[in-house]
């Protein structure tokens, strides 16, 4: 029986396909949106059972390999620096081309397979990252308070966080309503962030939410 190999060049909005044999030869190539149904709709189309999947580690690999590995599809995620070293003695370099490339690969079977992590882990990432982002933005927004205060005369106290920072900024500025009104938005985003990171802190000590079919 007749192997066939599927290789995916992603790019963000679209997907460069290549399906060889195991002779090497190049039995179909085509351009679909980078969205698993359309992946799987062409593997379907093109009617023969696919050995294997493969394609470079990169942004959307976490969601194509999940997303092609529930319909059956064995997906092989490849080192990038590997794949790019193979694809750098091509001269034309095209999306069409380095799926071709990849597929080459793929059937020759000298490449190195990157391990994808879990969903859960993807998810406990993002939630880390969105914290860390907000921290980062309630530091800005303390840090350039005490900036716009120094030009009237203001000298806020030194290392004042939470809501001991509120209240002495409130209290500098509640008897000022030119300031009230440019600092206090200012203000109410820092509160808001606060109380968003503190939420967000422990609904991910809970762990993310659980899908249901």
């Amino acid at each position: 029986m007749t192997m066939f190999y599927a290789a995916l060049d992603v790019s963000l909005r679209s997907v460069a396909i290549c399906i060889i044999d195991e002779a090497g030869k190049v039995r179909l190539e085509r351009s679909v949106p980078s969205d698993v149904p359309d992946i799987v709709r062409c593997f379907n189309e093109f009617g023969q059972p696919i050995h294997q999947v493969g394609l470079e580690a990169g942004t959307l690999t976490q969601h194509l390999t999940y997303g092609l590995t529930e319909p059956g599809f064995d997906v092989v995620c490849m080192e990038a620096r590997q794949v790019n070293a193979a694809l750098s003695a091509m001269r034309n370099k095209t999306d069409k081309n380095d799926a071709r490339g990849i597929a080459q690969l793929l059937q020759s079977g000298w490449y190195s397979r990157v391990h994808v992590k879990s969903v859960e882990r993807h998810y406990t990432r993002a939630h880390l990252t969105s914290r860390k982002v907000m921290q980062r933005k309630c530091l800005d927004l303390e840090n350039e308070i005490p900036g716009l205060l120094k030009v009237f005369g203001v000298k806020l106290p030194i290392r004042l966080r939470g809501g001991a920072f509120e209240e002495a900024v409130r209290g500098t500025i509640e008897n000022d309503p030119a300031l009230s009104h440019a600092l206090l938005p200012v203000l109410e985003a820092r509160r808001t962030l606060l109380e968003t990171r503190s939420s967000s802190l422990i609904d991910g000590c809970e762990g993310p939410p659980t899908k249901t079919p």
